[in-house]
């Protein structure tokens, strides 16, 4: 497993992803959402057609972090050559070159989300990047990503919302269930 940080790359599923992929599906289907979104990007929408879900509306808001220069490199290089560097920007302290700053990136996706609940009833799956679903969880929750475990591919993490009112917080029903062990070494 290379460990790159993919970004906004539009790249495919490797094989171990598309294996990720099928492993969640009977425990995606207990949940039988009634709406679902995904982001744009390739690699996801494959996921949602491996799980079943061959026409989410797609949102390019709910894309991975942009990485900017960094797009590409292996998580490993770059802990081995920019140690301070990369801690800095796993905290959200230092954005790589042409990059997107954590600040903005929960943001997008907060307002991405929440306009997403809002625009209906019923259960919405969010076919998404584990930077999105960190995101999520610290935009809705106040869980710092460093307090969790890296969110593996192939997973599922369930907030519950307020059908009442979505703009109340919601809760946390389940983070990083799946088929798979929870990846501490998980690629961003």
């Amino acid at each position: 497993m290379e460990k790159r940080l993919q970004g906004h790359d539009d790249s495919p599923l490797s094989p171990r992803g598309i294996e990720q992929a099928k492993a969640i599906i009977s425990t995606l289907q207990t949940l039988a959402p009634q709406r679902v979104v995904a982001s744009d990007l390739g690699r996801v929408q494959e996921t949602a057609r491996l799980i079943g879900y061959d026409e989410p509306q797609l949102d390019a808001q709910l894309r991975e972090l942009n990485m900017g220069t960094w797009t590409g490199l292996r998580k490993d290089d770059l802990m081995a050559e920019h140690p301070d560097l990369y801690h800095q920007w796993r905290a959200g302290l230092y954005v790589p070159k042409g990059g997107e700053a954590w600040s903005d990136f929960v943001s997008r996706i907060i307002t991405t989300l929440s306009s997403r609940v809002a625009a209906g009833k019923g259960d919405l799956l969010a076919i998404v990047h584990s930077g999105v679903v960190r995101a999520a969880v610290y935009g809705f929750l106040g869980l710092k990503p460093e307090q969790l475990l890296p969110v593996t591919p192939g997973t599922l993490t369930i907030l519950d919302f307020n059908d009442e009112d979505p703009s109340l917080p919601p809760r946390l029903e389940a983070y990083n269930i799946g088929a798979f062990a929870p990846d501490t070494e998980a690629a961003d």
